[in-house]
């Protein structure tokens, strides 16, 4: 029940917050000053984005490569069977920080 309820105000919330955010103006002059700052907070939103998909991606992939050398250490003739779901591993965590750079290409440039 305290989930129910929870889940409900939540969403009021989410609701009633993003009324206001959606609000516009009639103003020509002050819709112009809005979305020079749409374009700044973009370019903010965008480096942010991909300084952090890149830092996660890195401890990933640092990550992954360590438990995978600690693997063949304890065991080297388990090479062979660590090898390509390690590579897997590093080539997926590589496509999400691409993704994300994409992502923030088209935030800016927008």
């Amino acid at each position: 029940m305290k989930k129910v309820v929870l889940s409900a105000l939540t969403m009021l919330v989410v609701l009633g917050i993003s009324a206001v955010a959606f609000a516009q103006t009639a103003d020509p002059n002050v819709a112009a000053q809005v979305q020079g700052d749409i374009s700044k907070w973009a370019a903010l939103a965008g480096g942010l984005g991909i300084a952090i998909a890149a830092f996660g991606g890195a401890l990933g992939q640092g990550r992954a490569a360590a438990a995978a050398l600690d693997g063949i250490a304890r065991n080297p003739s388990a090479a062979d069977k660590l090898f390509t779901p390690m590579i897997l591993g590093l080539a997926l965590i590589e496509s999400l920080v691409i993704y994300a750079l994409i992502i923030s290409f088209v935030l800016v440039f927008k």
